[in-house]
């Protein structure tokens, strides 16, 4: 399985939107070439905002194998590690993304319990 350099999608926008749901979120999704780590990464994270987020996302894979300055710019000291840039505030979680409820509260989708 390859991952896209970036991937993102759109939908019909529905009145039964939240206002949450309604923002354009941008992510950026840091690994280190096509590790079983990354690949869930990305898989998860397509996950979730297919179900979460309805088409109102943009995600960019960078491949810090390929491109390690880039590491800098986010100042990434782990990978894989998401990177959300829109809506502000920015906010960053490492990990392979595969609890959901962390990642959730992490994006701000949703409150602590």
């Amino acid at each position: 399985m390859s991952m896209p350099k970036a991937a993102s999608a759109s939908a019909p926008r529905s009145p039964r939107r939240s206002a949450k749901s309604a923002k354009r979120w941008s992510l950026r999704l840091y690994i280190a070439g096509q590790t079983p780590r990354s690949l869930a990464a990305f898989a998860n994270l397509k996950q979730l905002c297919e179900e979460h987020l309805a088409g109102e996302y943009h995600i960019e894979v960078i491949d810090l194998v390929k491109k390690p300055q880039l590491a800098r710019g986010d100042q990434i000291v782990a990978i894989p590690t998401l990177v959300r840039r829109l809506p502000p505030p920015l906010s960053k979680i490492i990990g392979d993304l595969s609890n959901t409820q962390r990642v959730l509260v992490g994006l701000q989708l949703r409150a602590r319990d």
